[in-house]
């Protein structure tokens, strides 16, 4: 439904919604927007890092599990 727009369809679009909302509530909102997205992959990232850091503590945790000979 979408594939055929096309470049005439996209600036048709782009114009009603510059005539409804006006240029300073655009580049406000794309603002938010942008502000939104860095904060999303932020989050994405500290998610990430927290998981790597798990994973190497339960790796560190479980790499020596084999008893001493000594003691047995």
């Amino acid at each position: 439904m979408l594939n055929n727009i096309g470049l005439p369809g996209l600036l048709l679009i782009a114009v009603v919604v510059l005539v409804l909302f006006g240029r300073g509530k655009i580049s406000s909102l794309m603002g938010e927007v942008g502000k939104g997205i860095t904060s999303f992959k932020k989050g994405v990232a500290e998610g990430n890092k927290e998981l790597d850091d798990a994973t190497e503590d339960a790796a560190e945790a479980a790499k020596d599990v084999t008893p001493d000979k000594d003691k047995a």
